[in-house]
Parts: structure tokens; sequence; C-alpha cells
């Protein structure tokens, strides 16, 4: 920028006025977009906390004090085709950009520094650290992106992309908030790429936020010593001191809190609870809890020191995650190590405490943060403890398998007539490296592992957390394994649908073909599946009706006909299903099709359709965008309504 770097950049008037009612009008509306831009423009080097916080800061003061001949940087001039924006909301956009590219100056030893620069008063938040919720890999990837961008360049890439300016609209903007180069703004942002749909998304939004308490022991430091500088020291000498022989360094770990004995014991490496590789073979139980330790690292005490530091107090610099529902507080006792070793370029430890798995990864070299995940697996079974991931890499995904497992694979859900591919696993039970489905961006194939144990043959795919999602096959009373050529078929339409309940803490997945039906004028045989997500811990459980007609296409994916949350249906508790669809026969003439559980005897429809049907199935000529209400009786009478 060609500006003083000690001088405010003054407003640029414009011919439409601005009044502080008017500014104001827009700031309370597009307030979460206007935070937005601001914390993506902001320096990355500011830190999550501070950003977000400066980000607030920087919109809150962005009011004019009076009504002003334009409103300042971005107000739109004389009308412009590819400017949308109202005066209002163009001058609090303008403003919020022309603090935020001042904050991220540097400061200068002989320059007096602006307003922006500063730590802002307000808002303040005492006693935690904010910072936006955590996305996926395409989000870190922009960010890194971002950040090696300059405040102008990033100022670009939001204009043009979450604002969807035109580029000259863009260079006008960038110019009034005293851009020097606008051009050269441009063409950086043209470096990072289109990849304009993740701006929106929750790892840059400074308004949903996640809270962790600061540093508490500096704190309480820091207040005692202004007291009496004596008794701090004397405090921080008990409060940080080692006990007994010492713990050793912890890592990446926050410093220690307040210690007692069973503390204590969580955080000895020596207390481990270790199983024998034997013990599954005699217990009467066959889940985690039985799962011998393996690992090449088993014996790092100073590995698995840092890995039990981190998990009772992780630091800021630790990467966490936890599935809903989990819990994730420190160890409520010595827990049982599962595995220690070096997997790709990370050291990993996985833990088990009766209630939760927990995976700790650092680096083997370099700098890079710890990560520490939490799933909850209380009431695992064999069927559910057969794997974990072990480590992810460059959309790889490694497992560690259970002792029981004899044999493992890799089988294409999208291919339902293909044979699985063997999956080589080292002496500890890991497996080479398996595609991801949860981190493809597509869906051309979806790999899940297939392990065989002795007992059957079952399927594992990975939906994003470190316990994989049983898939299953059959009625909810009593689900089997995807083994028959129906239900590999029904699977290989439905495991496009799979990415709806990623990241929700999925314990196993069943598919249910509810009913099969002729469909009119020689269109063919259709199914209709009810597919259930069952979770960990019980609630989110999410239910989707399928409506499969024929396709030329293999793989496609069925019609969602209707979807649930927290719904008993399709499961033990209400096995009872009726679901309907719009559907266009091959000479052009419309129907609404439906059908229900095996308790369903009759079927009525109403409203923009008016129908009956004796037994299950039914179908109705009606026409385009009708809308009809479905409901069915059970032989006792009950009224049962479609799933919504």
């Amino acid at each position: 920028m060609s500006t003083q770097e000690n001088q405010e950049l003054a407003p640029s008037p414009t011919t439409a006025p601005i009044d502080v009612e008017q500014a104001e009008a827009a700031l309370v509306e597009h307030y979460p977009r206007l935070v937005r831009i601001a914390y993506l423009v902001l320096p990355p080097s500011l830190g999550r906390n501070r950003r977000v916080v400066t980000a607030h800061a920087v919109v809150q003061r962005s009011l004019p004090r009076r009504r002003t001949g334009g409103g300042g940087p971005g107000a739109p001039g004389p009308g412009r085709p590819e400017d949308a924006v109202d005066p209002g909301y163009a001058y609090v956009r303008g403003e919020v950009l022309r603090q935020a590219l001042l904050a991220g100056r540097p400061l200068r030893r002989l320059a007096w520094p602006s307003r922006a620069q500063f730590p802002p008063l307000l808002p303040m938040v005492w006693g935690l650290r904010v910072f936006p919720r955590a996305g996926g890999a395409d989000e870190l990837a922009l960010d890194q992106r971002l950040s090696a961008l300059s405040g102008a360049g990033r100022a670009a890439y939001v204009l043009r992309g979450l604002e969807r300016q035109g580029d000259a609209e863009v260079r006008r903007v960038l110019a009034v908030a005293g851009v020097a180069e606008p051009d050269a703004a441009l063409a950086e942002a043209d470096g990072v790429g289109a990849m304009y749909a993740l701006l929106g998304s929750a790892e840059f939004d400074p308004c949903s936020l996640q809270a962790r308490p600061p540093d508490l022991m500096r704190r309480r430091q820091h207040a005692r010593a202004a007291v009496a500088a004596a008794a701090a020291v004397a405090v921080c000498g008990a409060l940080l001191g080692l006990p007994g022989e010492g713990w050793g360094p912890g890592g990446a770990a926050a410093p220690s809190y307040a210690r007692n004995p069973a503390s204590e014991a969580a955080l000895d490496p020596g207390r481990l609870r270790r199983v024998a590789p034997a013990v599954w073979q005699r217990s009467a139980r066959t889940d985690f809890t039985v799962w011998p330790v393996r690992g090449d690292l088993t014996g790092d005490s100073a590995l698995l020191r840092r890995a039990l530091a981190v998990w009772a107090r992780p630091g800021r610099t630790v990467l966490a995650s936890a599935t809903p529902g989990t819990p994730p507080g420190p160890p409520m006792g010595a827990p049982q190590l599962l595995f220690a070793g070096r997997v790709d370029a990370a050291r990993v430890v996985l833990f088990h405490d009766g209630l939760r798995v927990v995976r700790y990864a650092e680096p083997v070299e370099g700098a890079g943060g710890a990560v520490l995940d939490f799933a909850r697996t209380d009431g695992a079974d064999m069927a559910a403890s057969g794997a974990l991931v072990v480590g992810r890499a460059a959309g790889n995904v490694r497992y560690l398998t259970a002792p029981w497992v004899r044999t493992a694979g890799v089988r294409d859900l999208l291919v339902p007539d293909g044979a699985p591919r063997p999956l080589r696993r080292d002496a500890h039970g890991v497996t080479d490296p398996v595609p991801s489905p949860a981190q493809a961006r597509h869906c051309r194939s979806w790999d899940v592992l297939e392990v065989g144990d002795g007992v059957a043959v079952r399927l594992l795919t990975d939906l994003g957390e470190l316990t994989p999602a049983r898939l299953t096959w059959g009625p909810p009373a009593a689900p089997g394994e995807v083994a028959s050529e129906a239900a590999r078929a029904a699977w290989a339409r439905t495991a496009c649908l799979l990415p709806s309940v990623r990241g929700h803490g999925v314990r196993a997945v069943n598919s249910w073909q509810f009913a099969r039906q002729r469909l009119p004028e020689g269109g063919g045989s259709a199914v209709w599946l009810c597919t259930r997500a069952e979770t960990w811990r019980g609630t989110g459980v999410r239910v989707l009706a399928q409506f499969q007609a024929p396709s030329a296409e293999p793989g496609a994916p069925g019609a969602v006909a209707a979807k649930a949350e927290e719904s008993p249906v399709c499961g033990p508790r209400d096995p009872r299903v009726l679901a309907g669809v719009l559907w266009k026969a091959r000479g052009g003439q419309w129907y609404v099709l439906a059908a229900g559980g095996p308790s369903i005897t009759s079927l009525d429809t109403s409203g923009g359709v008016r129908a009956h049907a004796e037994g299950r199935l039914l179908a109705a000529r009606t026409t385009p965008g009708a809308r009809a209400q479905l409901t069915g009786r059970t032989q006792d009478g009950t009224q049962v309504g479609a799933l919504r």
C-alpha cells in the first residue's frame, strides 16, 4: 500500500449520503456476514482467538459518527449493474475492509500505530479462548493458502468469492479502501483457486464458536503476582513442580492441573492396563476391553507420558475432535493401552477407558501440533469392535483390526458383483492404506473394509471418525450381513447417500427392502428400501426411505422418498414404514406410487390426489407437481402416517 503506515485512511465521499440509522440497520441485518469478511481478511498470524475478537471489534466500530456524504469505502457510486448491495451495507463493508487491512499492517518502531492495530478493548472475553469450529481437509488447505496472501489479496478473494463481485467492482472497492495496487491483489487471489464455496463453511464462521479455557495456571499465577511477587514465585514452584520422580516433558500439553492420587495414576505410563495376546480367546467378553496391546512403541515411556498428559490437559496447539455425544475430558483412571507405534509420518497411541477410544498422534519429524481424537464406544460387541482407524494420510485410511479378525479385504460397494481385493496387514494388525470414501469429494467408488472373523464376513465403512460404521442388511428385528446378491445390489445404489450421516457418531447403518412394486405401463420392477443409521449415543438417529426404480446405471443412487431424524421408524421398536413418490412413466404420464411395510393392509391418499388401494402398494394417475397426503392402516385398524 502506498498510504503512510502511521495514518488512518480517510473515507472517500460518494454521491449517496449515509446516516447512522441506515448504516446501523445494515450492520445488524448482515452482522454474521460482515464478521466473516473481517475474519477472512485479518492476518492468520494474530491467532484464532484474537482474530475472532478483532473481527467482531472491527465490525462493531464501523458505524459512522454522524450523517456522512456517501459512507466511505465501498459505498456504491452511480448505478453499476454488478453492484447489488444497498448503500448502508456498502458503507459498513467498506469500513470493515479498511480497518481489517489496517489491523494486518505490521507495527513500525517510528510510526504511530492506528487504532485498528491495537488489540481491541471491546468485545472482551474473560476467562475463555474462543475460535470457530474446525473444518475438514479442504477448509484447512484454503486457510493455509489464504495465509500466504497479503491482506489486499485476501480482501480481493473474499470480495470475489463471498460477495460475488465482478473484478471491476473488486478493483473499485479495494481502491477506495486504500489498496494501492488492486490488480496485484486480484492476481494474488487468482493463485488460490476457485474454492469459493468453502468460504461459507464453519471453519470461517466467527459467530459460531467453540470455547476452551485459557492457560488457567498462568492466569492464577499472574493474579497472585499482583498481590505479592514472592508469594507468586512460591505458588508457581508448587504448582508447576514435578511430583515424585517427575513426569518428564509434557510435549503439547498445557500446564499441569491440581493433582490428586487418581489423576496421578491416570498420568503414569507404568499403570496403563495392558492385555495379553491370548486373553480374548478365553474371555466371556469380545470387545475393545480384550484387545491386546500392540505396536512397536509400546515400551516408549516418553511417548506414552506425552500422550497421557495431552489427553488430560490439551494445550492451545492441540487439534482436538470428538464425535457427537462423546465427553472429551481427561481419563477417569489408568486407561487401557491398545496400540503405540509409527503410522506413516506420525507416532500414534490408542487408549480405551471403557467409555471411549482416544487417539493421540504427533509428527515423527518437525514441530507440527499434536492431534487428539475421542470416540464413544460403550456397549460395543464383537461386530462393532472389529477395527479402529489408526491413521489418515493423503486421502487414505489405515485400520487396526481386532485380534479375532482372520481375513481382511477391500470391497467397492458400487460394484456389487465385484470380488473383494485382499488387504495386507502387518504383524500388529495395521492394514495397508485404503482409499477413504469419507474424504472423497465425488462418489465414483465406495471402498469398505471387509473382515472375516470365523463367525461372519462383515462390512465396515469409514465415515470420518475413529470407529468405522458397520453396514448391515435385513429387517429391523434381525439385521444380517451384506452377503446376498440382492443386498449388494441395493447397497450399490445406497452407498452414495452415506455422506448425509458422516460425522454424526454413527455405529451401524442398516438397509431393509420393505416392498417391491411392479411399475405401471411396463416400467419394470422397483424396490423400496428403508435405511437407518444408529449412533453410539442412542440419539441422533437418521432414517430415510428410498425408491429404487430400474436404472441403466448399476450404481445410480436411489431416489430419497422421505427422511426423518430421531424417529423410531424402521427400527426394532417400530418396524412399520410408509413412503410415496411422484414417478413419470416412459409415455409421459405421472403417477403417485406408495408402498408400506409388511404390517400395512391398505393405503389412502388425500389432498391433490385421492386414491385407495387394498394391500400395501398403490399406483394412481396424477399431474406434475401434485401434492398428496398418504396414510396407511394395519390389520387392527391402526393408522400409520408416511415417513417425514
